[in-house]
């Protein structure tokens, strides 16, 4: 194939030039297009979660990009046992070497009892996280043990071997964006109180990152699958659109996070994830190759909407997303019946206190979506090291 399929560019020569000159330019051009593609600098990322999956794992082995470390927080888990899982996670995919943060092991000021006060005022939630004791409603998903923030059960995918950094985690991101200005993205897939934290220890920290991709709030989702499990999952929002467990678990956290001065800031809230699904299929598809990662999947439970996948893929690959809206968004942080809802606002309408303008991912690509989790989870281990440079 011609160089000239590659460079377009070169197929308007000056009039004068020789044949010979056009093909001298054209790999000229050649050369130093490799020379920057050898010499790009990789995408720079910490990720921060209450529970170390899928979504993890395809950024960890994704081509040119330097995972700085992985920091924990309180959600789905508590704070300790994220960080297990964290640890056990970056095993399995082969990268020991990345260190793993401890981070926020409450929420500023929500509580257990609290939440429980709330619910007799108001209804029941559909999902607590480590306050969860029981289901509503018959559901067809596991209910995790309920325990207190210290124990660290057993984990499925066995116990790690090495252990995290005595540094926490806010600490550590405040660090890292001083050390890399503007050139750190942050992928959030739990509460936002480690940001919340940084960002009162350091009000450069947001303005340094280069950006945050948080998976949190909820807008107007639909549910569009039409099985029993995504039925199940409905009850979330079926009453209550703007309400998601990410955001509710620590609204004041949220809205600290949320009103700093990130360059950017990408949401992906629950709507998009109504049209996916970790399928048997899908987890069968996903686990076929040889891979630590795809061989860990066949242990995972299905029937559960790809939240936080979404944020890490689209972040890997904006490309993916059909669809999206500029808005305001902030969290409700007044106890009362809308405690922890998501506010947002078109661009004029915000009343102006700070409120980030955000760019909400509505749909996404489903077909090239599952692609590209199957790619990376076949894929080799990515080499970079997650280690700082000096």
């Amino acid at each position: 194939m011609s160089l000239y399929a590659f460079f377009p560019s070169c197929l308007k020569p000056a009039r004068r030039r020789s044949a010979k000159s056009m093909r001298l330019a054209a790999v000229t051009t050649a050369l130093f297009a490799c020379t920057a593609l050898a010499h790009a600098e990789p995408r720079k990322v910490i990720l921060d979660d209450d529970g170390f999956a899928l979504a993890q794992w395809i950024v960890i082995k994704a081509p040119d990009v330097q995972v700085l470390g992985v920091t924990t927080v309180t959600g789905d888990a508590w704070a300790k046992e994220a960080t297990a899982d964290a640890l056990r996670g970056v095993e399995i995919a082969g990268r020991p070497d990345l260190p793993v943060y401890t981070g926020a092991t409450y929420p500023l000021v929500n509580t257990e009892a609290q939440t429980e006060r709330w619910e007799a005022l108001y209804g029941k939630l559909v999902w607590k996280g480590v306050w969860m004791k029981h289901w509503v409603e018959p559901t067809l998903q596991k209910l995790p043990p309920y325990h207190g923030p210290d124990v660290v059960p057993d984990l499925p995918q066995g116990n790690p071997t090495i252990k995290a950094q005595h540094e926490r985690a806010a600490d550590f991101m405040i660090d890292m964006v001083h050390r890399y200005p503007h050139q750190v993205s942050i992928i959030a897939t739990g509460p936002l109180t480690n940001f919340a934290l940084a960002q009162r220890l350091d009000p450069e920290f947001a303005s340094l990152a280069k950006e945050l991709v948080y998976m949190g709030g909820s807008l107007n989702p639909r549910q569009t699958r039409p099985d029993e499990v995504a039925h199940q999952f409905a009850r979330e929002f079926l009453n209550t659109p703007r309400r998601e467990f990410n955001i509710r678990f620590d609204p004041e956290g949220a809205s600290i996070a949320l009103r700093a001065p990130w360059a950017k800031i990408t949401m992906i809230p629950v709507d998009p994830s109504t049209d996916t699904e970790l399928t048997p299929e899908l987890l069968k598809r996903l686990s076929r190759s040889g891979t630590p990662v795809a061989r860990s999947l066949k242990t995972r439970e299905p029937g559960f909407p790809l939240w936080d996948e979404i944020a890490a893929a689209v972040w890997l690959d904006p490309s993916l997303i059909t669809q999206k809206a500029d808005l305001y968004v902030d969290v409700n942080s007044q106890f009362g019946p809308s405690y922890g809802d998501i506010i947002s606002w078109s661009p004029g309408y915000q009343p102006g206190l700070g409120e980030g303008k955000t760019v909400v991912v509505q749909k996404i690509d489903i077909p090239r979506f599952e692609d590209l989790m199957d790619r990376l989870v076949a894929a080799p281990q990515n080499p970079l090291s997650g280690r700082p440079l000096p």
